[in-house]
């Protein structure tokens, strides 16, 4: 009989390859995508500048930019997955693939929605696409995708402390390592990279509770800033208020989150 987590990991997979396909046919639409990433993984990169120059919680914030939010592609590695879900179901911890389901549905679900606030998006006629931040902000509001954007930051919010759990239990880590050449083999080396990164960067903060505190503050009040009446027209005083020189101010610096947008 299979494994209803391996069905909900296969199928949310195959909503990422079904959104690969498509952007593939319309190479408008891809390139659009591509600069949606970039531009998100810039605005990651300034919302937390403190957490990516800490010590401590320089590792996780990394991993998420690079493995979760980042512009790359990971076609090969979603393969890969596919490939070892049956066995990973079988072999593994309940908690653990629960885990991964939860996973794949944040892979499905931000793929879903970079696909459609791209397609909202306004650029250039000709040349690569261009994202100014009143176009970011009156792309998201067209997608009417609020409610999916909050899940999005609770799916990464429960991920992490997941993985923060994992972390205190040293004989999964112990097992990991041991699959490190039978993966290499098996040409599963991508997948095998990613879960031991995701098992080091928490690991090395030595708990996850005020790494994943400011994430879950930052990112529901972008959500609120993003969706609210006025924020195409809020977005450049933010913005301008954030790059502004300091000499001579009076007024303390912008605390409203469109600030960040590049």
């Amino acid at each position: 009989m299979s494994s209803p987590h391996a069905e909900m990991i296969l199928a949310h997979l195959q909503t990422v390859e079904q959104l690969r396909a498509s952007q593939q046919a319309d190479p408008a639409q891809a390139a659009r995508v591509r600069a949606l990433k970039t531009y998100q993984a810039l605005r990651f990169s300034a919302t937390y500048a403190d957490l990516l120059a800490s010590a401590r919680y320089g590792p996780a914030a990394r991993f998420f930019l690079d493995e979760l939010y980042g512009p790359q592609e990971f076609a090969q590695r979603d393969a890969q997955f596919a490939r070892v879900v049956p066995a990973l179901v079988r072999l593994f911890p309940h908690d653990l693939v629960g885990t991964v389901e939860k996973l794949g549905e944040l892979h499905a679900l931000s793929e879903t929605l970079d696909d459609s606030t791209a397609r909202h998006l306004t650029t250039p006629l000709s040349g690569p696409p261009r994202i100014r931040p009143q176009a970011y902000v009156r792309a998201w509001q067209a997608t009417g995708r609020e409610p999916a954007r909050a899940l999005q930051i609770e799916l990464t919010l429960g991920i992490g402390q997941a993985m923060d759990g994992y972390t205190r239990k040293p004989l999964m880590r112990s097992s990991l390592r041991l699959m490190r050449s039978p993966a290499k083999a098996a040409g599963l080396g991508d997948l095998q990279r990613f879960l031991e990164a995701g098992f080091d960067a928490f690991g090395h903060m030595k708990g996850a509770k005020e790494f994943l505190e400011p994430i879950a503050e930052r990112e529901r009040a972008l959500v609120a800033a993003l969706f609210a009446p006025d924020a195409a027209t809020r977005v450049g005083a933010a913005t301008a208020s954030a790059t502004a020189p300091a000499a001579g101010a009076k007024a303390p610096p912008s605390t409203d989150p469109l600030r960040y947008l590049p």
